[in-house]
């Protein structure tokens, strides 16, 4: 797993979030530059879709809350207009990609899970969005803590 280069992460705050505050709604989009190998994380209530570039390789989460408790529900679009072949690539780029993304995310966001430490031990779920079944599919990725 390549780790996280915390010079190498921007975190911005949306209106109606602080470092520690809401958990519900609080959002994260996570975008990254191919030619600087920086990542963008914004943390708002809604997503920061004005951030999200053509190719789609962004990773889109947002905290939930059921039965058992709060878990982290991450999205990433595996395909869309680009074919099998790309969905293929796509998906494999994910699968390694993740724990990274992960990571960004729960780093960018530390004040927020030291206010929470609750938290730490929630679940993360990953729905891979996808018109092909081999593709399409909700994961379990571990605990928030896995990537601290």
């Amino acid at each position: 797993m390549k780790r996280l280069d915390p010079d190498k992460l921007s975190v911005e705050f949306g209106s109606g979030v602080t470092p520690t505050d809401p958990i519900t709604p609080r959002r994260y989009t996570l975008t990254h530059s191919d030619i600087t190998a920086e990542l963008f994380l914004t943390i708002a209530q809604k997503y920061a879709y004005n951030q999200i570039n053509p190719n789609r390789d962004e990773v889109l989460a947002e905290w939930r809350v059921d039965e058992h408790g709060y878990y982290l529900y991450a999205s990433v679009l595996v395909d869309g207009e680009f074919g099998l072949v790309k969905a293929f690539i796509r998906n494999r780029i994910f699968i390694q990609e993740l724990p990274l993304a992960l990571e960004a995310i729960v780093y960018g966001d530390r004040d927020f899970f030291k206010a929470h430490p609750n938290l730490n031990k929630s679940p993360i779920y990953v729905n891979f969005i996808s018109s092909y079944p081999a593709f399409s599919r909700t994961e379990y990725w571990g605990k928030v803590s896995t990537y601290k």
